[in-house]
C-alpha cells in the first residue's frame, strides 16, 4: 500500500465524528493554553496526559496534535498583541507583530499568522507524507560538526541582521550565551554561574528568559515612560488583510515551510532556528526594508509558516526513528510508551491506523485552527483597547504565573525580575532582544555539539570542519560576513567610475 492510499485510510479514521470532536477540543485547548505566557504546548500535553488514560490511543494522539498546533498559534497571539511570547517558537513573531499591533494593525498581524500557520502546516504535513523516510535517513547522517555549524550560522545571522549595529547584536548574543551557561556542565556535571544556589543547577528555562526579556522588560519600559506619554489605548484597526498585505505575504507563506520542515525533522531541531532564519530571509528579500523593526507583515507571515511546518517535521524523526527533536515530541513519545507503543521504523507496519489517522488529523486540525482563529483575530485584537496601565499590569501578573508554572520554585520569580531588568536595560541602550533569546536557546546545545566534535577528533580543530555539510555552512557564513564589505567596495568602485566619467565629459 502506497502513502496516498494509507493517507486516505487515515482520513477515514480522522474524519469520524468522535475524532473530529477530539481534534477540535485539542485545537481550542491548545490555543487557550498557548495564550498564557510560559505555558507552552509541551506543558499542555504533559498536563493532559493523565486525562487521556481512558481514551482510545488514536483519539488521544489526535487531541495531542491539535493541542500542539493550537498552542503554537496561541503563543504567537500574545507575542503579537502583548509582546509576551507564550513559548520559545513564538519569540520571532513579536519582532514585527507587536509594532504592527501598536500601529493599529494587530488584527492584520494575527490574520497573517493564522494563514501562515495553516499554509505551513498543510505544506509541512504533505512533506511529512511524501518525504518522511528520506528526511529521516538524512537526519541520521548529520553529525556533531554539522549541528555546530548550523548553530554558528544562526549566531552570525542574528548579530548581522538585527539591531542598529553588529556590535550591539553581538553584545546581546553574549548576554544570552552567558545566561545559557548557568547550571550544570552537561559533559562534566560541574556547576557554572549558579552562585551556590541549588535551584539554578538545572539552568534558567528559556521560557522564563523569553517572558522576562520581552514581557517584563517591555512592561518596565512602558511604565518608565507613562508620565511622559499619555496612556491611551492602542488602536485596533480594520479586521482584515488588504490586497497589499496579501501581495506581500503570499511568498513568505510559501517559503516558510521549506525552511521550517527540515529543521523540525533533524535532531536538535525545533522551531526556534527556522523561525529566525525565515525572518532573516524575508528581511533580505523584502522591498520594504524601511518598515522592518516598525511592523513589516512579512516578518510575521514567514516565521509563523516556518514554525507550523517545523511542527510537522518533528513528527518525522519521532514516528520513523523514535527520536524526539523537541520537548513536545518527547512528551508525545512518553504518551506512546504509556500505551505500550514504540515509535520506530516498524511503527508504520504495526500501527498503520494510529499513524495515518494521526497524520490525517493534522490536516483536519489545520482547517479547524484556521476556521476558529481567523474570525477571532479582531476579538483578540480588542485586548489592545485596555488602557496601558491595566494592560501591562495584567501582562506582569500572567508572566509571573507562567514563570512560576515552569518549575514551581519561588526563585523563578526572582530570576524573572532580574532578567526583566536586563531586558529594560537592553531597551535603554538599544540592544536587540532576539539575539539574547537565541543565545539562551542554542548556546548550551552549540557548546555540547562543539565539544562532541572535538572529542571525536581528539581535540583537533579540524574536527569542526571535516564534513562537506559543515564546510558548505561555513562558506555561507563567510559570504554573510563579507557581504557588507563587498557591497561597500562595489559602491566605491561605482562611485569612482561615475566621477571618472564626469571628469572625462568635462574634459571633452
Amino acid at each position: 500500500m502506497n502513502a496516498l492510499d494509507s493517507l486516505l485510510n487515515g482520513f477515514g479514521t480522522a474524519l469520524t465524528p468522535v475524532n473530529v470532536l477530539w481534534a477540535a477540543v485539542g485545537v481550542l485547548l491548545g490555543t487557550a493554553i498557548g495564550v498564557l505566557p510560559g505555558i507552552g504546548p509541551a506543558m499542555a500535553v504533559a498536563l493532559l496526559l493523565p486525562v487521556t488514560y481512558g481514551l482510545d490511543p488514536v483519539a488521544a494522539f489526535i487531541m495531542f496534535a491539535g493541542i500542539y498546533y493550537g498552542a503554537m498559534f496561541g503563543g504567537s497571539t500574545t507575542s503579537i498583541l502583548l509582546n509576551t511570547p507564550g513559548e520559545s517558537a513564538a519569540v520571532v513573531a513579536a519582532m514585527e507583530g507587536h509594532p504592527m499591533a501598536k500601529a493599529g494593525r494587530g488584527a492584520q498581524a494575527l490574520a497573517a499568522a493564522a494563514i501562515g500557520h495553516f499554509t505551513g502546516g498543510m505544506v509541512g504535513t504533505i512533506l511529512l507524507v511524501a518525504l518522511a523516510p528520506t528526511v529521516a535517513h538524512l537526519a541520521v547522517d548529520i553529525g556533531a560538526p554539522d549541528y555546530f555549524a548550523i548553530m554558528v550560522l544562526a549566531f552570525i545571522a542574528v548579530t548581522s541582521v538585527l539591531g542598529s549595529s553588529r556590535i550591539r547584536g553581538l553584545a546581546s548574543l553574549l548576554i544570552g550565551l552567558t545566561i545559557g551557561l548557568v547550571g550544570l556542565d552537561q559533559m562534566t556535571g560541574q556547576q557554572r554561574l549558579t552562585f551556590g544556589a541549588l535551584q539554578l543547577a538545572d539552568g534558567v528555562d528559556v521560557v522564563i528568559v523569553a517572558v522576562g526579556l520581552f514581557a517584563i522588560g517591555e512592561a518596565l519600559w512602558v511604565a518608565a515612560h507613562l508620565r511622559r506619554r499619555p496612556a491611551d489605548p492602542i488602536p485596533v484597526g480594520r479586521p482584515w488583510l488588504g490586497r497589499g498585505d496579501v501581495r506581500r505575504t503570499w511568498k513568505p507563506w510559501l517559503r516558510g515551510p521549506f525552511i521550517g520542515f527540515p529543521f523540525g525533522a533533524i535532531p536538535a531541531g525545533g522551531a526556534e532556528i527556522p523561525t529566525f532564519l525565515s525572518y532573516v530571509t524575508e528581511k533580505r528579500l523584502s522591498r520594504h526594508k524601511d518598515e522592518w523593526g516598525k511592523g513589516a507583515i512579512e516578518g510575521v507571515a514567514g516565521p509563523e509558516s516556518a514554525a507550523s511546518a517545523s511542527a510537522a517535521g518533528t513528527l518525522v524523526s519521532m514516528l520513523t526513528l523514535g527520536l524526539p527533536t523537541t520537548a513536545v515530541a518527547a512528551v508525545m513519545l512518553a504518551a506512546f510508551q504509556q500505551y505500550g507503543i514504540q515509535p520506530g521504523p516498524l511503527l508504520f507496519d504495526r500501527e498503520p491506523e494510529l499513524v495515518w489517522g494521526l497524520i490525517a488529523s493534522l490536516f483536519v486540525g489545520m482547517v479547524l485552527l484556521l476556521a476558529l482563529n481567523l474570525p477571532l483575530a479582531p476579538v483578540w485584537a480588542k485586548l489592545l483597547r485596555i488602557p496601558r496601565p491595566y494592560l501591562y499590569a495584567g501582562i506582569m501578573f500572567f508572566a509571573a504565573i507562567g514563570a512560576y508554572a515552569v518549575g514551581g520554585e519561588p526563585i523563578d520569580l526572582v530570576i524573572l525580575l532580574v532578567i526583566g531588568l536586563i531586558g529594560f536595560g537592553m531597551r535603554r541602550y538599544g540592544l536587540p532582544v532576539l539575539p539574547a533569546v537565541i543565545g539562551v536557546v542554542l548556546g548550551p546545545n552549540a557548546e555540547q555539539q562543539m565539544r562532541r566534535a572535538l572529542q571525536i577528533s581528539d581535540g583537533a580543530v579540524t574536527g569542526l570542519v571535516n564534513t562537506p555539510f559543515a564546510v558548505t555552512v561555513y562558506a555561507v557564513i563567510a559570504l554573510m560576513l563579507a557581504a557588507p564589505g563587498l557591497r561597500r567596495l562595489a559602491g566605491a568602485v561605482r562611485g569612482r567610475r561615475r566621477e571618472s566619467r564626469r571628469e572625462g565629459g568635462a574634459d571633452a
